[in-house]
């Protein structure tokens, strides 16, 4: 990303609604003048626990983002504008629980925390990559896997939180 200014102005608490990110860019300070002044509000940013608001013209368009330090460097991560974010409408439709059901559902996030997100990865990359690569090898597609039938939401919850036991304990119950 290139901008030829970024004009911090209103400072306030890292509380943005996530709903509104949309791109993360690292900023760097642009010649020698300006290091003092990035490394003042990198460090003040950072020990404040604020993030800085400001405008910022991309790709021929204003843009609102917000400006966060991170490991002594500035990320800015643009915004939906408000009113960009579409009302969901009736998207909470009323599902009956059970306390059980809501008593294995919590011990399955309890369970499962703690995931390590750099060990995470992105399936449909590589099975696409796997796809052109095959073609491109002048191999032929695989048929897509017949959808599954839907299972018992208990069993699967209580089968889950069993997996989950028998990972946290080596293997042991």
């Amino acid at each position: 990303m290139r901008a030829d200014r970024v004009d911090p102005g209103e400072h306030l608490e890292s509380d943005v609604d996530p709903l509104l990110y949309a791109r993360p860019y690292w900023v760097g300070a642009h010649g020698p003048g300006a290091q003092k002044p990035y490394a003042l509000l990198v460090e003040a940013l950072a020990r404040t626990g604020r993030l800085a608001v400001c405008k910022v013209d991309l790709r021929s368009r204003e843009r609102l983002p917000v400006l966060r330090p991170r490991n002594g460097i500035l990320v800015l991560h643009t915004l939906h504008w408000p009113e960009e974010i579409r009302d969901p409408g009736d998207l909470s439709g009323p599902a009956p629980t059970t306390d059980r059901e809501l008593d294995l559902a919590e011990l399955l996030m309890t369970e499962m925390a703690g995931v390590d997100i750099t060990e995470l990865h992105d399936d449909y990359a590589q099975a696409l990559n796997l796809l052109v690569d095959t073609l491109a090898a002048g191999g032929k597609a695989a048929l897509p896997a017949e959808p599954q039938t839907p299972v018992d939401l208990m069993a699967a919850l209580e089968a889950s939180v069993r997996d989950a036991q028998r990972a946290r304990n080596g293997g042991h119950t």
